[in-house]
């Protein structure tokens, strides 16, 4: 049940920006409208990836995530196999095209520093945390 939440949620989100492409004059967004839905998207993945948990039978793992104007990612989403990862990364990279789209579209600059990625993880509290 909680996987087909999730698939709806994922096909909610895809329709309306499909929908907003198709549709573009009958649906002229602001930038801060289409940013606030891709900010309910990236939420809704960060609320997937808090639930895994880490302990002897999971492994932490990362993504990147997001999209940076200059490219890569602007951080790295912390998971670990303890919770639908092939969902998780489905997800992460439909957002990552997304918000690419969405920075061409509006001409978002950014810096052009890289986020570094972890280089290896401590389990604390079921809990991955990062050691960069």
């Amino acid at each position: 049940m909680k996987s087909l939440k999730l698939i709806f949620m994922f096909l909610s989100f895809s329709f309306f920006f499909v929908a907003t492409q198709c549709g573009e004059d009958k649906l002229a967004l602001t930038y801060e409208e289409e940013r606030a839905e891709l900010d309910k998207y990236k939420e809704k993945i960060e609320d997937l990836a808090a639930t895994s948990v880490c302990n002897e039978n999971t492994e932490c793992l990362f993504v990147g995530f997001g999209s940076k104007p200059c490219g890569g990612p602007w951080t790295y989403l912390i998971y670990t196999n303890s919770i639908n990862d092939t969902q998780l990364l489905l997800w992460v990279n439909d957002y990552n095209q997304l918000e690419q789209k969405l920075n061409e579209k509006w001409g978002i600059i950014s810096d052009c520093s890289i986020a570094s990625p972890p280089v290896g993880f401590e389990c604390l509290d079921n809990t991955c945390n990062p050691i960069f």
